[in-house]
């Protein structure tokens, strides 16, 4: 037998049982919005509850729909989501260039409050944070239409694009790119905007990978702030929509068929990032 077969076997036993633990709760789940409550009490003590047997239907889903306004929810968080996510790459990234690859005065103490902002915990800071987007002026669109910041898209989206630890994974990416690409290209008569656009933000795919899922994480799981600032059924995305079809009379597979549908999304983007993310995370979270 080839050596350190022992320790890969342990290591593979290992990963099953990770698995098994991770995939079989989402089993559980989807399997159990095929299925009438009925069934779902009677399959609890068996492996049946992980498996598609017994009277499988469409019925959870439709009832989703009839109950709730889950298409509006489900936009309102795809809208706020990716605006998000668009904003935060673009802000965070330049901010952390701006901090790993140039000189200017205070940089470090930029720095160093930014990465002590991450001690904070977002609850202590959400009621000073609605103080504040309470108090700020309302923003003319056109003659006479003037548009203020509660019941809005945007209360949902500006307060959350600029993040600590999206600066500080950028930061960490950043600073191990060779600093000669700059040198070049400044030498190539090249500005510091080219040198982000055309050099950094190439070579530096694995972290913009990262910050997606993470903020898209953080954007499509909101719950309390959209809870406090929308009052408006039209603008609330799909967790607190969650909060209005509990107050239906649903059935237990009702409810997991709508947990379902606002799973999906985060399973599939993180599938599809999956190799960036474990690259980007590998190489920022273990150096410097």
């Amino acid at each position: 037998m080839p050596k350190g077969w022992g320790s890969k076997l342990v290591q593979y036993l290992i990963n099953f049982v990770l698995v098994f633990f991770f995939i079989f709760p989402l089993l559980f789940m989807i399997m159990s919005s095929f299925k009438p409550n009925e069934q779902i009490f009677l399959d609890l003590r068996s492996v049946r509850a992980f498996l598609p047997v017994g009277d499988l239907s469409l019925a959870n889903y439709e009832a989703v729909f009839e109950k709730s306004k889950f298409f509006r929810f489900l936009l309102n968080s795809i809208i706020v989501s990716l605006t998000t996510i668009v904003l935060a790459l673009v802000v965070n990234s330049m901010m952390a260039y701006a901090l790993s690859r140039l000189k200017w005065p205070g940089q470090r103490l930029i720095l160093a409050i930014i990465i002590a902002t991450l001690i904070i915990p977002g609850e202590t800071t959400i009621m000073p944070l609605l103080l504040l987007v309470s108090k700020l002026p309302s923003f003319s669109l056109t003659e006479g239409f003037k548009l203020g910041w509660l019941n809005t898209y945007h209360v949902q989206i500006v307060p959350f694009i600029v993040s600590a630890f999206s600066i500080f994974l950028f930061y960490q990416f950043f600073r191990d790119i060779p600093k000669d690409l700059d040198e070049a290209g400044l030498v190539d008569g090249a500005s510091r905007f080219q040198i982000y656009r055309k050099i950094i933000v190439p070579n530096s795919g694995p972290v913009f990978a990262t910050v997606t899922i993470l903020t898209f994480i953080g954007a499509w799981n909101a719950f309390l702030w959209p809870i406090m600032t929308v009052q408006s059924e039209e603008l609330r995305p799909v967790m607190v929509g969650m909060q209005y079809f509990f107050q239906q009379d649903t059935e237990w597979g009702e409810v997991m068929a709508y947990a379902t549908m606002i799973t999906i999304p985060v399973l599939i983007l993180f599938l599809i990032f999956q190799r960036s993310f474990v690259q980007s995370i590998a190489s920022t979270g273990i150096k410097g």
